[in-house]
């Protein structure tokens, strides 16, 4: 039977796995400078015997091919950057470069791609289709790596049916799976603002444009675009999280620069927000006697999880897990390039849980203090193993 075949060979490679993640966690690199990492990916396929190509500098792209390789065809991700924070966990395997961590789990994410790859390789007489690892860069930082596997052609001959990734989940307990149907996470747009006015003494504001008044209206105003316009059963977020302007007590400066965020579960919502922001801001900023420089940055569009693919695919992990294993999960505002994978084909972004407190294994991801419940490496590798096996 391929489930008990499966959860064999998981518990009989976790040790292996969970050495690899330590390794790779142990030697970070950062969004788009994933060479060693990628390197190491490479050799690991080579050892199993999976062929594979590069492309977006740093991404690799594996093939299985079951029996019937063109009946089916899945597609497996996990994504290989870290963090530019310093660690301050006291593990063997800590990270051994200064200010550079994985502290959002991708060592875990990668680790349980390469585990759950022997496992299908060994067992691909067992199970039918074509499934394509998709190990990528730079989900950190725009414009995302994903965007640029899309352009490279990894959903590309031959295109996959679906597309599944995994994310670790320090708020689940370890041994539990979780999954939602429909928008899971949230576009995030990065938003540049520079409001430009006469500076002078801050003894005679008349005679100037007070760009820091001016900025600290603007702020204000902003959350009316939320508050204001937008559909109060749809979520979106908008923060201002940077003011940077003057020196000293007594000068009004000529120059303030506001920097933020701004995230939506609906695409069609996100970008006539944009068109509000821009016209909000110019409008108030001059009316104020002042001028504004505005760039918004677009960065991921929403995590829409396809209902069908998801229904199947949370079907098969209650199959895996037992039901009572696999819960619903909630609706996040951060953001997650997969979504650049569920524009273009059917996707499933689920949780696994990583959290044990008896361990103090609690600490959230992109925190120094983040870990993993490494028993979590055997469950993540087998249901990957399953789900491409079976899913589509």
């Amino acid at each position: 039977m391929l489930q008990e075949k499966i959860k064999t060979l998981a518990q009989q490679y976790a040790s292996e796995f969970i050495a690899v993640r330590s390794h790779l966690h142990a030697h970070p690199e950062l969004s788009y400078q994933e060479f060693n990492t990628s390197a190491f990916v490479q050799n690991k396929l080579k050892e199993i015997g999976i062929t594979f190509t590069v492309m977006a500098t740093t991404g690799v792209v594996g093939v299985i091919q079951g029996k019937n390789p063109e009946s089916r065809v899945i597609a497996l991700r996990a994504d290989m950057d870290a963090l530019p924070i310093q660690e301050e966990n006291d593990r063997p395997y800590r990270s051994k470069n200064d200010g550079v961590m994985h502290a959002c789990g991708h060592d875990v994410h990668t680790s349980i791609l390469l585990g759950a790859a022997k496992i299908l390789h060994e067992l691909r007489d067992s199970w039918e289709g074509t499934v394509k690892l998709l190990f990528q860069p730079g989900e950190e930082k725009n414009p995302g790596g994903a965007s640029y596997m899309i352009r490279d052609g990894a959903l590309q001959n031959p295109t996959p049916q679906g597309i599944i990734g995994l994310h670790v989940h320090p708020g689940l307990e370890t041994g539990k799976l979780s999954f939602r149907k429909g928008r899971v996470m949230a576009s995030a747009d990065e938003i540049y603002m520079t409001i430009k006015g006469k500076g002078g003494h801050a003894a005679s504001p008349n005679l100037t444009a007070d760009t820091v008044l001016i900025a600290s209206h603007l702020i204000v105003s902003l959350q009316q675009i939320i508050s204001r316009n937008k559909n109060p059963l749809s979520p979106s977020v908008l923060s201002i999280c940077s003011i940077q302007g003057g020196h000293t007590t007594n000068v009004i400066p000529s120059e303030v620069k506001l920097m933020g965020t701004f995230r939506a579960m609906d695409e069609e919502w996100r970008f006539k927000a944009h068109d509000l922001i821009r016209k909000n801001a110019v409008g108030l900023v001059e009316s104020m006697g002042g001028e504004i420089d505005l760039h918004i940055d677009i960065g991921y569009p929403t995590v829409d999880n396809d209902p069908a693919f998801t229904a199947t695919a949370w079907q098969q992990a209650d199959v895996f897990m037992g039901k009572e294993n696999v819960l619903e999960t909630e609706m996040r505002m951060g953001a997650e390039d997969f979504g650049y994978y569920t524009q273009v084909i059917p996707g499933c972004f689920f949780r696994l849980g990583v959290r044990n407190e008896a361990k103090g294994i609690v600490h959230n991801v992109h925190t120094p203090l983040f870990d993993i419940d490494e028993r979590a490496i055997e469950i993540g590798m087998g249901n990957m193993a399953w789900l491409g096996a079976t899913v589509g």
